[in-house]
Formats: structure tokens, sequence, C-alpha cells
């Protein structure tokens, strides 16, 4: 067992805990401090208990197992339970077995790195579309039903993709100025391009998009249009095609 302090159990992110995964780490184990007792005011154990019931919906609709993933809250002062505790999940572990091979997982070690590579890169979007019940302060008896498997199935079901219109691209670089990932192709004087394989759908480009342009659209659960090919991407400019067409 690897032990990795933080300061606080809020600072364990999502992609933290896929990265563990898909290094072949059996179970993730996360202690945090009692509810409602934080030391920063900032109650990141709420936030840190909301991610792992999202996250145990999440491995259970890509076939693994979500008991290998726990929260557990104690104080620093509570060694025995923190003892007890992290004895009682490795032994949960073993009984469960290896990763992609243990108890109600038949994906194997290739497909479900496959599918944690893919759900890797959809954090940053599940964090925009889950930030409000990520926020909030669940009771025991919600934790069942928080996130429910219908929720994960749309989820991933209607993953957002963007794309820039090239009939209302005007090539003013403000998207991929902003783009946080670089996943924005684009050069003067041509129609910009999201490169899908980069784009972690944030959506940053959607909202810089100057309105009077208004080129990137949202596209839902449907496949992106193919994009221009490199000769044909000049913009013409829309004054200029109304003096043209006069």
């Amino acid at each position: 067992m690897r032990l990795i302090r933080v300061m606080c159990s809020g600072r364990v992110d999502m992609a933290h805990v896929l990265r563990a995964f898909s290094n072949g780490i059996d179970g993730v184990f996360i202690g945090g401090c009692h509810l409602n007792e934080c030391n920063y005011i900032t109650h990141g154990n709420y936030h840190t208990l909301n991610m792992v019931l999202l996250l145990k919906k999440i491995m259970e609709h890509i076939g693994l197992n979500p008991e290998r993933l726990r929260i557990q809250f104690m104080s620093g002062a509570e060694a025995n339970i923190f003892v007890e505790s992290t004895n009682e999940f490795v032994k949960k572990i073993k009984e469960i077995g290896p990763l992609a091979q243990g108890q109600g997982e038949s994906l194997g070690k290739e497909k479900i790195n496959a599918k944690l590579a893919e759900v890797t890169k959809l954090v940053p979007y599940i964090k925009v579309l889950k930030n409000e019940k990520l926020g909030t302060r669940p009771g025991p008896e919600q934790y069942e039903g928080f996130f429910t498997k219908e929720e994960i199935d749309q989820l991933f079901r209607e993953v957002v993709s963007y794309y820039v219109d090239p009939e209302k691209c005007q090539a003013c670089m403000t998207c991929a100025r902003r783009c946080p990932v670089e996943a924005i192709i684009s050069a003067k004087g041509q129609v910009h391009i999201v490169d899908q394989e980069k784009c972690i759908k944030c959506g940053t480009c959607f909202e810089v998009c100057p309105p009077k342009f208004g080129a990137v659209t949202k596209i839902f659960g449907k496949p992106v249009p193919a994009p221009l090919p490199e000769g044909k991407r000049a913009v013409v400019r829309k004054g200029k095609e109304k003096a043209e067409a006069a």
C-alpha cells in the first residue's frame, strides 16, 4: 500500500483516481476529515465525497468494480480507525482480485485501460456538467441514489462536441487564444478547426466566440462534420462578401 499525503481530501481529483487505475493500481482509498469539521472552512471533503459517488457510478458504467474505490472520514487522532479501515479495504481488494480481472469485471485490461483513457479525457467536461451537484452536501441517506445509472448512461451517450461553422468563422483567433489545451487549429485568414482528439470539451471556445459571429456550435451525441481540406479554409470576410454581391 502506498500513502500519498495531501493538505485536504478536496485536493484529490477525479483524474488522480483514474490515473491510479490506469497505472494498474487495484484499489484507491481516500481518507478525509469528518464531514462538517473542515480545518479550512472550504468543506473540500464534501466535494471529494461527491466525486467518489460519481466515480463509483462511472466505474460501474465502464466495467470496473466500484468497490475498488472507497472514502472514509476520520480525524488525525483516530489512528485506530485508519488502521482498521485500510486493513479491511486491502482485504476487500484481495477478495475482488487484480484490476480488470476481478469480481464483476470481464472486459480485460486492454479494454478497461481504453475506457479509463476515454473517461480521463472527459474529466473537465464532467466537472463542468456536474459542477452544481459536486458542490452540494448530501446526507448519508442520499449517497446511494445521488448519481443514478440512468444519469451516467445519458452523460456518456450525449457527450457534447464543439464545431466551428466554416460559414460563420471570421478567423478572429479568439477561440484559439483562449483554448486551454491548444485544440484549435488556426491560421491568419483561415477557418479555425477544432482538433477533436485534443479537445477536452470544456466549452471555452463556445463561450468566448464573439456573438456577432456565433461560429462555434455544440453537437450532442452525433458525429462532428469533417473539417474543411487545408486548401479550402480561406475566410471570405462578411463585408467583402456583401460588397461583391452588390
